[in-house]
């Protein structure tokens, strides 16, 4: 992304059209004219906010699974993606390189939901060969933010 506009509104979406303008030289009106442009194209999909889920007592568990999968003649791995990203549990969906073909990340309430959903919805799909299914323990940083203030460094405590 090598718009500065851009980038501003990735790190923090709630800055106002005059600070913005402040920080890129620009008018309020410029901001809110190019900003208009990106929603009404698609290239902004929307905003939202980074929730610490630790400070809203939020005990959902999040999943990264690697799926392995069939491509399609003329179509490769889009058709299938598509509808696996669909699924109402399916935060993100991405097609990537390496030992696997997309990396789906899932919310659920708890481990049994995410199971169930891999293994009655997600593995059933034709085309799907294997899935491999990690959870999120803890968030350290997330949409570059950090979770955790920053503790000064220096030698730990040792204790006898």
């Amino acid at each position: 992304m090598n718009d500065p506009l851009l980038k501003l509104l990735q790190r923090k979406a709630r800055y106002t059209n005059e600070e913005l303008a402040e920080a890129l030289s620009l008018t309020p009106a410029e901001v809110s004219q190019q900003i208009a442009a990106w929603e009404e194209d698609g290239t902004i999909r929307g905003y939202q906010a980074v929730i610490d889920d630790e400070k809203t007592a939020d005990f959902g568990v999040s999943a990264f699974i690697e799926v392995k999968v069939t491509p399609e003649r003329g179509g490769g791995f889009d058709r299938l993606a598509k509808r696996v990203a669909r699924f109402d549990q399916v935060d993100s969906c991405y097609l990537a390189s390496g030992g696997y073909d997309l990396m789906v990340v899932v919310e659920g309430k708890d481990l049994r939901e995410v199971a169930q959903f891999v293994s009655e919805k997600l593995s059933s799909l034709d085309g799907v060969l294997s899935t491999a299914t990690h959870f999120r323990l803890k968030a350290y940083k997330e949409k570059g933010f950090i979770f955790e203030s920053e503790e000064p460094e220096g030698r730990l405590p040792v204790t006898p």
